[in-house]
């Protein structure tokens, strides 16, 4: 059954960013710009996508609608066959080649065994950008669509600046982000993209996954990942295996960053995962000697 869509915010976030809160599983986020009504991912279902945009028809007016697909995980795009065929679906180039890999469509099929997933299908976007940034010009506001890879090679994160406001996505996450492989490369970039995000200097950084706009989750991914870079650098031997080393003293995720203690059972199994995930990419770039985090940032 599909969680219920409510309309949420921050305190002092500007009126013109509105959350999509689906439960506890994604957020979405709804900009009002002067020219344009802006929707920053679609949920995880039609039905959901539905009930966003019925919420919001009090908040649109007569602007023309824009979608920007942050990135192809189904919790942010599967709700794109709610929307008329006109509108716009903004996204990096290499969401097209993520859509391409059978992956998607095993994703799908896996998924639309449970009923709320009956009615998906995969809607591709229909504008895409390459390089590092596309702007979006709303008239009062200016939306910089960043590549932000690492979590995912598409990764899109949105920066208001008139706003100080990033929309991270994934890219930040509480309680840890979730590398997108153990190839040294993907590590790198999502380092990367989260040293991009906190030298904006945002007021605001609205996460997708932890119900948070807080900066300090942005330097607090970061230490996650010196520390891991600290504990693994100290082993005797890197050919050590995640799983093993993931239950180890010391190296456990409530050994590196602090677990919230009413999280439930399932959350934190998922978070427990995405550490064994982040510490086999560490180990492998340790054995390639790849650096993946700046010195400048200790943990």
């Amino acid at each position: 059954m599909d969680p219920t869509v409510q309309l949420a915010t921050y305190p002092v976030l500007d009126e013109r960013i509105i959350i999509l809160r689906a439960g506890d599983e994604v957020d979405a986020v709804f900009i009002r710009t002067a020219r344009y009504n802006v929707l920053v991912d679609t949920l995880a279902t039609p039905a959901l996508c539905r009930q966003a945009l019925g919420l919001l028809a009090e908040h649109m007016a007569a602007r023309p609608l824009l979608v920007i697909n942050s990135h192809m995980d189904w919790d942010h795009f599967w709700g794109n066959a709610a929307l008329d065929r006109g509108v716009p679906i903004i996204a990096h180039a290499t969401a097209s080649d993520r859509l391409r890999q059978p992956t998607a469509r095993k994703t799908l099929e896996e998924k639309k065994r449970k009923r709320r997933f009956q009615d998906v299908e995969i809607f591709a976007p229909t504008m895409t950008f390459t390089g590092e940034i596309m702007t979006v010009h709303g008239g009062d506001l200016t939306l910089e669509l960043i590549h932000t890879p690492g979590h995912t090679p598409d990764h899109v994160a949105v920066w208001i600046p008139e706003l100080r406001t990033c929309l991270a996505v994934d890219a930040v996450e509480f309680p840890i982000p979730e590398v997108w492989s153990s190839d040294p490369a993907d590590l790198r970039a999502l380092c990367a993209s989260l040293t991009r995000i906190r030298d904006l200097q945002a007021d605001y950084v609205v996460l997708a996954h932890g119900q948070s706009a807080a900066p300090a989750v942005v330097d607090a991914n970061l230490r996650y990942f010196a520390r891991l870079r600290g504990r693994v650098a100290g082993l005797s031997d890197v050919r050590t295996d995640a799983s093993v080393l993931a239950g180890r003293e010391g190296f456990r995720l409530q050994d590196m960053v602090t677990m919230p203690t009413d999280m439930p059972d399932e959350t934190r199994a998922f978070y427990e995962a995405c550490h064994r995930s982040n510490l086999a990419a560490v180990l492998q770039a340790c054995r390639a000697g790849v650096a993946f985090i700046g010195d400048d940032f200790d943990a």
